[in-house]
């Protein structure tokens, strides 16, 4: 009802707009595509050039107010007039101007000369100064990146409200966009460029000039590795590289730089990887003091001052430096890896590009601006013999020259009497009549007709030049040789080996002590101070349990338990908390996540994982196997191994040999064989279901075994076998309360 009355209310010339359906494709299409793609072009992604739109319009406005040379001047000026190309807002085009600036320590090659406070690349804290106390002018080196611009070497384009124009890229005579690390996330599109040194990379595009076929393997003898303002080192990872210089894609580990004190026992943190920074450290190493873990250090701080960046730690006494340092690589960001993700802007299409890719999407964009530049030197220099051939006929009649303009009554009648006088254009009659009187004379004239041969030979090598793209390659790298050794620096992120690193191991950091170790028939487990295992005989046990191990070992001894579902779980004797003989212990199956429903029924203490020590598996359907130690050690942390075992029968007894001993095997049916573990077979791999040992009858099954069993047997017949399947003697009824049946 209330429908019907607006609808009869509402004027009738009015109509209600349809709703109408649409596609989410078209609506995503029309509303939300010009923002992505403004964003992946005109924001977030680098072209080839190196440079992101504001990075351009902040130099740009800094070359045309003459700031490559002369004094600095205040920021806050540059940021305004910044403004007339980037409307954008004044502290997002400072907060750009920044990173581009030698006191932020940003770039291998910073494009702006600085003066004042401009925060520091490696902290988040250290804030910059406001605009208006810093200063600032373009740095010599930008000479290199603009070279070209005012000789038509790059398009330009009109600004946002047309009142002035700006260059769609900047000329740059050298691969910028691999030399200033670049970052930028737009819409479904992201990257992350690191940068290299200016010398190699020079070195790496001669060599492409020179051989578009040179392979990876090539460019990483030449470009050995990314380089960053903040030092470091980089761990230099071959085959890693080669997939980054491949496909634009991957990861490498960079780490901190330090030097020990000996006199003051403390290490002095001097460089940082470039993705981190000192706040991350510091909270990283906070956390690790506050969880205990960090025992070495008695205390760290930042001491950053005018000197450069240092993150010193002061050591306890006896501490190993190296181990340390080794210790907090693993645990702090002391080493990072980088993300490489080389995302350019080529013709306004994002493209990943490896770094030969790169270099030659460069060289292309580079031979336009050459070729540009140098036609438009053509152009000026034709330019100039027109007017000098023009000059060069009036040399034969200097005379008529000048009685040609005394006798001409008006002045515009001056350039079309001499046009007529001498056969000249109008060009040249309007450059012959703007010479001085004085200029009249034959040395004058001469002087400039000299000009028109050396001009034909420079446009004549300008015309082979443009023509040639060999010639114009081999103008290219001259320019970069001529650029690497002027502006050419030392690496300042070393490179360093896998093989050169000490790496981490937990228990060098672990306090080491010896204990007991002690294991229950129920499956549970504790570690035992020695004192509190000598001053109490009696271990506490849940009731119906009973010690089936205890033995010596130390903090760092692995542990091996195995479960009765084929599975050997592995931990560390430091993950469990030394307790008194009078604490039960912890129940193994929830402390090591067991699987559901699985139980722990051996285990053993490991220190070295020795090739002549076995461990013993006896089945219940009478067959046995030993398996060397060795091939239960792991590389890595792994804390689960499947296949411990054969799964082919349940296991009856497992049992440990560190030398060989005698052994009791009983069946079902109260027989038993008595045998040297030496007759049992050795197999390599684990899972082996071994051979025969016991025979027994049908319908029986082993139940267990005794290690090192010293009782006699009530029958007559001898329980030894000297051989193996044997079978069983009778066992009578000797009692079996000191050598239980147990699975050890």
């Amino acid at each position: 009802m209330a429908r019907k009355k607006i609808k009869e209310e509402t004027n009738s010339s009015e109509q209600i707009a349809p709703i109408v359906d649409q596609p989410i494709t078209e609506t995503v299409e029309k509303n939300y595509m010009p923002y992505v793609m403004s964003v992946i072009i005109s924001r977030a992604i680098p072209e080839i050039d190196g440079f992101k739109p504001s990075h351009r319009k902040i130099l740009y406005t800094m070359f045309k107010m003459g700031l490559m040379t002369g004094p600095r001047t205040k920021s806050a000026n540059i940021v305004g007039q910044t403004m007339h190309l980037n409307p954008h807002g004044d502290a997002s085009i400072y907060d750009t101007m920044v990173r581009l600036t030698r006191g932020n320590q940003s770039l291998l090659h910073p494009f702006i000369d600085s003066k004042g406070s401009f925060g520091k690349q490696y902290s988040t804290s250290m804030a910059y100064a406001a605009s208006r106390y810093t200063e600032a002018k373009l740095d010599p080196f930008c000479a290199e990146i603009f070279r070209g611009i005012d000789k038509n070497a790059v398009d330009m384009v009109p600004n946002y409200d047309n009142t002035t124009t700006e260059p769609v890229l900047l000329p740059t005579s050298f691969p910028n966009i691999l030399v200033s690390p670049n970052m930028g996330i737009a819409v479904g599109v992201a990257s992350k460029i690191c940068s290299f040194n200016l010398a190699e990379v020079c070195d790496g595009t001669i060599q492409i000039l020179k051989n578009p076929h040179t392979d990876v393997d090539e460019m990483l003898d030449i470009i050995k590795a990314p380089d960053f303002a903040g030092g470091g080192y980089v761990i230099y990872d071959r085959e890693e590289f080669t997939s980054i210089y491949k496909t634009g894609h991957g990861n490498f580990t960079l780490r901190a730089k330090y030097r020990y004190d000996p006199k003051a026992n403390c290490i002095d943190i001097l460089e940082i990887p470039y993705s981190t920074s000192i706040e991350k450290i510091m909270a990283k190493l906070m956390e690790l003091v506050k969880a205990n873990k960090l025992k070495e250090v008695s205390d760290f701080r930042d001491e950053i001052d005018l000197s450069g960046f240092k993150l010193t730690l002061d050591l306890k006494k006896g501490t190993d430096p190296d181990a340390l340092m080794a210790k907090l690589y693993r645990l702090t960001p002391l080493e990072d890896n980088f993300a490489c993700n080389f995302n350019v802007l080529i013709d306004n299409v994002p493209k990943q590009l490896g770094v030969i890719d790169i270099i030659k999407e460069w060289i292309k964009f580079r031979m336009v601006c050459v070729r540009r530049e140098l036609t438009f030197e053509l152009g000026k220099k034709n330019d100039r013999l027109h007017l000098l051939l023009g000059l060069a006929k009036i040399l034969l009649d200097i005379d008529k020259a000048v009685k040609i303009v005394r006798n001409t009554q008006n002045d515009r009648d001056v350039v079309p009497n001499l046009m007529q006088g001498f056969d000249v254009d109008e060009i040249q009659a309007e450059f012959i009549a703007e010479i001085k009187l004085r200029n009249f004379n034959r040395e004058y004239i001469l002087s400039k007709i000299n000009e028109i041969e050396s001009l034909k030979d420079e446009i004549e090598k300008l015309e082979t030049l443009i023509s040639s793209d060999a010639k114009l390659k081999n103008y290219i790298a001259s320019q970069l040789k001529e650029i690497k050794n002027k502006y050419k620096k030392d690496r300042l992120t070393e490179i360093i080996y896998p093989h050169e690193i000490v790496q981490y191991e937990e228990e060098d950091t672990v306090e080491n002590y010896n204990v007991k170790l002690v294991f229950t028939k129920e499956g549970y487990f504790k570690k035992v101070n020695f004192n509190s295992y000598k001053t109490s005989e009696e271990q506490k046990v849940k009731e119906g349990d009973e010690v089936i191990v205890a033995e010596d070992g130390d903090n760092l001894t692995d542990l091996l338990f195995f479960s009765d579902k084929a599975q050997c779980y592995k931990s560390k004797a430091s993950a469990f908390d030394c307790v008194k003989s009078s604490v039960m212990g912890e129940y193994v199956p929830a402390k090591l996540s067991f699987d559901q429903g699985e139980r722990a029924i051996f285990f053993c203490g490991v220190k070295e994982y020795f090739e002549d020590k076995y461990i013993v598996f006896i089945f219940e359907n009478g067959k046995g196997v030993r398996v060397p130690l060795s091939a239960y050690e792991t590389k890595g942390n792994r804390k689960k191994l499947t296949g411990a075992y054969s799964q082919n029968s349940p296991i009856a007894a497992v049992l440990y040999e560190d030398a060989p001993f005698d052994m009791l095997i009983l069946d079902s049916s109260n027989k038993a064989i008595l045998i040297n573990s030496s007759l049992i077979p050795i197999k390599t791999t684990r899972n082996s279901q071994g051979v025969t040992v016991f025979s027994l009858k049908k319908g029986c099954k082993v139940v267990g075994a005794i290690k090192n069993f010293a009782g006699k047997s009530s029958g007559g017949k001898s329980l030894r076998k000297t051989k193996i399947p044997a079978t069983g003697v009778s066992y009578g009824e000797y009692e079996l309360s000191e050598n239980q049946i147990k699975l050890i």
